[in-house]
């Protein structure tokens, strides 16, 4: 088979999963979840592997004991996250609502020489522009509920996701083992090259953000409610799981927080205690954190994830946001390998053909080697 041929063959076998993935997007969520929870845990089944369990065994101990903490957990926080929820939705108007008084105030500050027209055409305009702002907001979480979190989708969370984790838990080793049974024979140490790569970069940014994301939540939430903000445990919840993404997290719940402490509090001192929640949860994040847990071997720079995250959420909701990470990991090690091959190619040295390549100095007469 020709190299084209090949490239036509593998290119139409990405068409199609990605239309499988687009046209199935609303009933995938249990089984990426349990593929995300079987990944994480396939290092403890192994450790327990190595200790003389047989791997049915530790997959049984590892799959009841997570099922029992995100449980308890999930019992001990929906309630209080529940009425909060509920609280700030009935108190979102009249959030809107003071947000929009103010920024107008301040306009008409700030537009003092300008005509009584043309403050009206600027108040109008802030107006409106808030209106289409909060419009956007509610409707891009309206269609991440709809596409990825409805009731529907939360049941079968709920009792297909442990399933799924089970039986890809149990027999990760075996699907790996087949998964390298079908690669090309001729490309199969290539292409293990490159997944062992993309495993390390996923390794690294999933189970080390995960735990980053789980600690700043705890420390959001905990000094939030500290400071006495009214929503502090689902803003800093929801901030702490937003920071898988770089610098949302942190950028949304200090937006958040502030702006519910200035419309609940007079006193600028407990405004500026919440503020200085985020500043200290990104000094941490930047400086201790990040740099144990992630550290600078994952290679996916902030702006790409950003970018695979909001593109994931548009193409595919929810269900897209959870596959974004691990898309963007492999076309980064994707991306790296293409352009490891360019330098090494003619089409860089300028070889004129004759070659293999072109890539060492003898071949190209004494031109200078690759980096």
């Amino acid at each position: 088979m020709t190299a084209r041929r090949q490239l036509m063959f593998w290119l139409a076998g990405l068409l199609v999963f990605g239309l499988l993935v687009f046209l199935l997007r609303d009933i995938l969520l249990p089984f990426v979840a349990g593929m995300a929870v079987a990944y994480l845990l396939d290092p403890l089944a192994d450790r327990l592997e190595s200790w003389g369990l047989s791997r049915t065994m530790a997959t049984v101990l590892i799959t009841v004991a997570f099922m029992v903490v995100a449980l308890g957990a999930l019992f001990l926080l929906l309630p209080i996250l529940y009425h909060q929820a509920l609280a700030l939705l009935d108190r979102a108007p009249d959030i809107i609502d003071a947000v929009r008084d103010y920024v107008l105030s301040l306009s008409e500050t700030l537009f003092a020489t300008l005509a009584p027209d043309q403050i009206e055409r600027v108040r109008e305009a802030l107006a409106g522009f808030t209106d289409n702002l909060v419009g956007w907001a509610l409707g891009f979480g309206e269609g991440l509920w709809r596409s990825g979190l409805a009731l529907v989708s939360l049941i079968a969370m709920l009792f297909i996701t442990p399933i799924v984790t089970f039986y890809l838990l149990r027999d990760w080793d075996h699907l790996i083992a087949r998964m390298d049974a079908l690669l090309p024979r001729k490309q199969a140490p290539v292409i293990r090259e490159q997944l062992i790569k993309i495993n390390d970069t996923l390794a690294g940014f999933v189970r080390g953000q995960g735990l980053v994301c789980l600690t700043l939540g705890l420390l959001y939430a905990a000094g939030l409610s500290l400071a006495g903000l009214d929503f502090g445990l689902i803003v800093g919840l929801t901030a702490g799981a937003l920071s898988f993404i770089p610098y949302v997290g942190a950028i949304a719940g200090f937006v958040v927080g502030v702006t519910l402490a200035f419309l609940q509090f007079d006193d600028l001192i407990r405004v500026g205690a919440v503020a200085l929640v985020f500043v200290v949860g990104q000094v941490i994040e930047g400086n201790f954190l990040s740099p144990k847990l992630v550290g600078e071997r994952v290679g996916l720079h902030p702006v790409w994830v950003i970018f695979g995250a909001f593109a994931g959420a548009a193409l595919f909701g929810f269900v897209g946001v959870l596959l974004a990470v691990p898309a963007t990991a492999v076309i980064g090690v994707l991306v790296r390998f293409a352009i490891e091959r360019y330098e090494e190619s003619a089409y860089y040295h300028g070889d004129d053909g004759h070659g293999d390549g072109g890539i060492s100095g003898e071949e190209t007469g004494g031109g200078d080697s690759p980096p």
